[in-house]
């Protein structure tokens, strides 16, 4: 009697093991099926700079182009954008920054949701070039170069310059 009383505890101690696994098998299973079915969400977008600028919004409307860096203190980027952007200021250029702190309104006005943001807009308040995130001096002497070369068709100001070596930041600047 013994003997039968023990092989019907292994019995029985099978057959529990063999239903926690097949519990654990189950969620398991039932885990992956959820994560396969799970919607992804949509894509967002990264940001996009203005189309036109109301020249009267910024410093000198009176020259022929403008330079305006939308930035953040926050930004770890914004102040070196601002940097290579300074270089470009003369009688005839116009260089701004717009910090989101002090300058909310330009930022809300023109839907900035993403710094740095890099405008060269022309006499008109026409955007001629934009960019987000980091850029090179190189990238943008050269689309200031384009934007005020008179030989060239407007349409080519605009040409996508080379890539950066550090990828956009895009760093929004409601961060603080």
């Amino acid at each position: 009697m013994p003997a039968r009383r023990l092989v019907r505890a292994d019995v029985q101690e099978l057959w529990w093991r063999i239903a926690i696994v097949s519990v654990v098998v189950l969620v398991a299973a039932v885990v992956t099926i959820r994560r396969r079915n799970a919607r992804q969400a949509p894509t967002q977008p990264r940001g996009s700079v203005p189309s036109q600028l109301d020249r009267s919004d910024f410093s000198a409307p009176q020259t022929p182009w403008l330079v305006v860096a939308f930035t953040s203190s926050t930004c770890a980027t914004c102040g070196d954008v601002l940097r290579k952007a300074s270089v470009l200021a003369s009688k005839e250029v116009a260089v701004q920054e717009a910090e989101y702190s002090r300058d909310r309104a330009l930022h809300d006005r023109y839907h900035i949701d993403a710094v740095p943001a890099l405008v060269i807009a022309d006499s008109l308040g026409v955007v001629r070039f934009g960019h987000l995130g980091p850029l090179s001096a190189t990238d943008l002497w050269a689309a200031m170069a384009r934007c005020r070369d008179p030989q060239l068709p407007v349409t080519e100001c605009a040409a996508p310059t080379t890539e950066s070596p550090t990828a956009p930041t895009n760093e929004s600047p409601h961060s603080s």
